[in-house]
């Protein structure tokens, strides 16, 4: 098992990680408001949107990581726009329909999506983002692909939502680390006719 405060302790895990080009790319088309980081470790996302003037819940079971994730918003003077929250997400009572925006990065919560998409406020968006597995070697992320997406797994979990983008690839990391991953970005409503961004590339 990882001791995540051992982790972010010694500095073998990024302290200031950025957030996934795909959701600073879709930001300005997501209305301002509440939002949620579930898993935030040090604070990727969490840092990210407080910057950009969310009001955010950050939650994760690692103290220290969550230490880090206070200093980092302190520092850029988002501080106050940051609730952190230390529980176990695998029994967290999330609050229903209360977030505007939930971020996931690099943490398999599928087996509280059900949960978590009803935390979504009506028009609320969700974004994902975690390890895929692969027929390649991809050394970068989990061991044990247990701990992976495997193909079109979170599509399939995602249908009860408005899917607006979606994409499964590989790329190669400054590391040498090869990395297969996934990004949903999905916004909760029904409907035969919908409204959609922009490409977050322009494209």
């Amino acid at each position: 098992m990882v001791d995540w405060d051992e982790r972010f302790r010694t500095g073998s895990y990024p302290q200031a990680p950025e957030p996934s080009p795909v959701l600073r790319g879709y930001l300005e088309e997501i209305p301002s408001g509440r939002a949620l980081d579930i898993a935030t470790g040090t604070g990727r996302n969490a840092v990210f949107l407080a910057d950009e003037g969310y009001i955010v819940d950050a939650i994760d079971q690692s103290r220290e990581g969550l230490a880090i994730t206070r200093e980092r918003a302190a520092e850029r003077g988002s501080g106050d726009r940051l609730n952190l929250i230390q529980a176990d997400v695998s029994s967290y009572e999330f609050p229903r329909e209360h977030y505007d925006l939930i971020t996931i990065s690099f943490f398999r919560a599928l087996d509280r999506f059900t949960d978590i998409k009803e935390a979504l406020a009506p028009g609320g968006y969700l974004f994902v983002e975690h390890h895929l597995r692969s027929t390649d070697p991809t050394p970068s992320g989990p061991s044990s692909d247990r701990y992976r997406f495997g193909a079109n797994e979170l599509l399939r979990a995602s249908l009860d939502l408005t899917v607006l983008s979606y994409d499964e690839s590989t790329e190669e990391r400054p590391d040498d680390k090869r990395r297969a991953s996934v990004r949903l970005l999905a916004r909760k409503t029904t409907g035969a006719k919908q409204s959609y961004p922009r490409r977050w590339d322009g494209r």
